[in-house]
């Protein structure tokens, strides 16, 4: 089997366009694109950037192999002028993104390219693919997390994503949110996401007895000891047993720091019995784990009902983002650079006001209060535009002009770093630990009011005035 080259991995369109392009001459013709998403998954208050890392890899290494030529030759739709270009494929333009980890808001561009027609109308597919996936896994977690008020969460849905990219990548995305860990071992060889597990069912059910399945393992595993205590009866034999199996191999050696794992029934009410067992047992530091279809919603109802739970494990509906699993970015044409240098601002225009698109080279901006350090709004504003001052700054919505509020003692900070500048690699990407430290961080600097899950606070993304009238020039002039 060949050995994939995600250099394939690309819409049919794109190549045919590219074709297009480069029979008219227009394979030195500059554009930028924008790569946005419209609508923030579960009807929440913000989303989190991420799969930049694997972006960025896809573009250093992007290329076609004479196998990939020759399979699109046999395609007999494609000019050999074009197939010859494409056999010296690389990418020479430059990048601009937002850093993985960054809370994000519809219509702000996660990525600018400004490259050759060919180049980044090739990228599009794998860029949506990366930013997608990963976006929409890092906010889901982080979801869940928030719903976890401070309890530890694991990954545990690599048997339920879709493929095994899905899977690994997943569970980096879902580290980046905010969960603790993964039961992906290849996640942690590769991005360094602390993995662990327990046991299943099976392992209990190969043994004699329950008993001596606990025992077992807590004699093989003494330091890091959870016991699946619903495989037959929980509280007549589950819990039993584990309490039997920790005093009889732990607490002789001095160990006190072990669990046991709830995966199905009532775990509202198995969670209180068990702790109060554990406790009468004299294992009060014994931790409780709970998993079984979890998600932000479940967690929230299991602790208004005062359930004993220490630990969560949430599986599919994390992994697969079940209640929303389509991000939804996209990636537009918003702007051509001619050969004077004069950058012409372009819009795409749609019936569905969501789908009108912001025009032209644009710069992000985002303002925080001097005195709380809170994220008071971002601004959209022309490439050419200075840096806002700290002193009065008016924002509006850009879905309703009239509401305006005025800005004062803030600092702005620009978001998008530059990644690629003339083809080359400028950016050092920080390592899975670091992005998920920011991302937490930044995530303390939004308003509660917009991370509530029921009808969040609306961030503003304002438009700058000289955006704003670009924007409505070129609405009149195509309407």
């Amino acid at each position: 089997m060949k050995r994939e080259n995600f250099a394939m991995l690309c819409d049919f369109y794109e190549l045919t366009m590219a074709n297009g392009y480069f029979k008219k001459g227009f394979q030195n013709k500059i554009v930028y694109f924008d790569l946005f998403f419209r609508t923030i998954p579960d009807g929440g208050g913000f989303a989190i950037a991420a799969g930049l890392e694997q972006a960025i890899e896809y573009i250093k290494n992007l290329h076609f192999e004479a196998d990939d030529i020759d399979f699109l030759r046999n395609k007999n739709i494609f000019d050999e002028e074009f197939l010859q270009y494409l056999s010296k494929f690389k990418f020479t333009g430059d990048i601009w993104a937002v850093p993985e980890g960054t809370p994000i808001f519809p219509n702000e561009p996660i990525m600018t390219i400004h490259a050759p027609i060919i180049e980044a109308q090739i990228m599009e597919t794998y860029l949506l693919i990366a930013i997608n996936h990963q976006s929409l896994i890092a906010t889901k977690a982080n979801r869940i997390v928030r719903a976890a008020e401070g309890r530890t969460v694991l990954e545990l849905g690599s048997r339920r994503a879709q493929g095994a990219s899905g899977a690994v990548l997943g569970a980096r995305a879902a580290y980046i949110g905010g969960c603790n860990g993964t039961a992906c071992v290849l996640t942690d060889q590769l991005y360094g996401v602390p993995s662990a597990g327990t046991m299943a069912h099976s392992w209990i059910q190969s043994f004699d007895s329950e008993y001596e399945a606990f025992k077992t393992f807590c004699e093989m595993y003494p330091n890091n000891t959870v016991l699946l205590v619903d495989t037959y009866n929980t509280l007549k034999s589950g819990l039993p047993n584990a309490i039997r199996a920790f005093k009889d191999v732990l607490l002789p050696m001095g160990i006190t720091n072990c669990a046991v794992r709830l995966d199905s029934g009532d775990i509202a009410y198995l969670s209180k019995e068990a702790r109060k067992m554990l406790d009468d047992a004299g294992l009060k530091e014994c931790k409780i784990v709970a998993s079984n279809s979890l998600d932000e919603f479940l967690i929230t109802d299991l602790l208004r009902q005062g359930a004993k739970i220490d630990i969560f494990g949430v599986g599919e509906r994390l992994i697969t983002s079940k209640s929303n699993p389509v991000f939804g970015g996209v990636y537009k044409l918003v702007a051509i650079e001619h050969e004077d240098g004069r950058i012409e601002p372009k819009i795409k225009i749609s019936e569905n006001i969501i789908k009108i698109t912001n025009p032209h080279f644009k710069k992000i901006y985002r303002f925080y209060d001097n005195v709380t350090g809170k994220a008071l709004a971002d601004e959209l504003c022309l490439y050419d535009e200075s840096l806002p001052n700290n002193d009065s700054h008016t924002i509006f919505d850009p879905n309703a002009t009239w509401k305006r509020k005025t800005l004062t003692n803030f600092t702005a900070k620009s978001l998008q770093k530059e990644i690629f500048h003339g083809g080359k690699l400028v950016y050092k990407n920080p390592s899975v630990e670091e992005i998920r430290k920011y991302c937490l961080n930044q995530i303390d600097l939004l308003w509660d009011e917009v991370k509530r899950f029921e009808n969040p606070h609306k961030y503003y993304v304002d438009l700058s005035q000289r955006l704003w009238d670009t924007r409505q020039e070129l609405l009149n002039e195509k309407i």
